[in-house]
């Protein structure tokens, strides 16, 4: 493999289908809008808050006691609040109880059930945790799914201004901390990571107006939009999406490119995730891919679908954005400058190999 060509692997895990998820899918005590038959209870009952969301509006007394977390990612959001939730829902990476390194401090010593999978939800899982809220804000419930779940305790949508799986995490972060009655934490949690995003564009000048992307082999190629939390990973950092790609994602969070239009993906900096090792080396052995600017001046990086790097993007969450800010910040750097013979030293959870 020519130099320049870089390999990131940080850890083996299984794979259960995690980039044919991406595509297909990513690719509050009162009743929610529907009716509410009960659930765990909440603490307290002075303060009640009414959450607008997209399916109508969630009544929340008190804080709530137990948590259910049914979305992709919520159950980091949760435990950035301190809220160990009781339910979870395994998406991909196969952690025990669905929780990644960047969050199991946080976890601690509790159990959490499995209330949902990578193709949907265990209704009668998440009814029998008890719970006095079902977070679901980065789940793209549909509305029969939230009326089901409003239907078992007040539940938690993500509100219509956001396409579905692209909620930004200061968003997502405020909603649940307004949901939870933790809103003056929501506001420094969301501080404190604009500070380290703010801090690395200041020690990272070259990135802004960079142009970058996040691409994975998934139907052929696909690339994710500037409203997809991976996009948006980037966009925060300085960097832009090109326009052509904008467009051709459209409103939804990520699109096909056809191999005719492989140089959609030569950018100042793309990270790509893969299936396989092995599926790494044929793609970079194939006559159009192997020939991008990107990938022949090393500003190309790639990941196996279960590595850090690409779960805590996926994430995107405020326990693995500050990961992702201290580890794949540098690799970022030594790709955009276009020089293959710059490495970054490995650094956190990761272990990098240039082949």
């Amino acid at each position: 493999m020519a130099m320049g060509k870089r390999m990131v692997t940080d850890r083996r895990l299984t794979h259960r289908g995690f980039l044919a998820g991406t595509g297909s899918l990513l690719l509050l005590g009162a009743a929610g809008c529907g009716g509410n038959s009960g659930g765990g209870s909440v603490e307290g009952s002075s303060d009640t808050r009414t959450i607008e969301h997209k399916y109508g509006s969630t009544e929340i007394r008190g804080k709530p006691e137990r948590v259910v977390s049914v979305g992709f990612n919520d159950q980091d959001t949760l435990l950035a609040f301190g809220v160990k939730p009781v339910g979870v829902r395994e998406w991909f990476g196969e952690y025990e109880y669905a929780t990644w390194p960047w969050a199991q401090d946080e976890l601690g010593d509790a159990r959490p059930k499995i209330v949902a999978g990578f193709d949907g939800i265990n209704f009668e899982s998440v009814a029998a945790a008890g719970p006095g809220l079902i977070a679901g804000v980065s789940s793209g419930m549909t509305r029969d799914e939230y009326d089901t779940l409003s239907e078992i305790a007040p539940t938690l949508s993500q509100t219509g201004e956001y396409i579905d799986y692209g909620v930004p995490w200061q968003a997502q972060a405020r909603l649940t901390g307004r949901a939870l009655g933790m809103e003056d934490r929501a506001e420094e949690i969301v501080a404190e990571i604009e500070n380290r995003f703010a801090e690395v564009r200041e020690r990272r000048p070259e990135f802004e107006g960079a142009t970058g992307l996040v691409a994975a082999r998934y139907d052929g190629y696909s690339v994710y939009g500037p409203d997809d939390v991976r996009g948006r990973f980037l966009t925060d950092l300085g960097f832009e999406i090109p326009q052509e790609v904008a467009e051709l994602v459209g409103e939804d969070f990520f699109s096909t490119v056809s191999e005719e239009r492989l140089e959609l993906l030569d950018v100042d900096m793309l990270a790509m995730f893969f299936n396989t090792r092995e599926e790494i080396e044929e793609t970079l052995n194939s006559p159009l891919f192997g020939r991008l600017n990107a990938v022949e001046e090393g500003r190309a990086l790639f990941y196996e679908v279960n590595s850090l790097v690409a779960g805590a993007m996926s994430f995107s969450s405020p326990l693995s954005l500050p990961y992702l800010l201290d580890t794949f910040v540098p690799r970022m750097a030594a790709a955009v400058d276009g020089d293959p013979s710059t490495e970054p030293e490995p650094a956190g959870m990761t272990e990098e190999t240039t082949a």
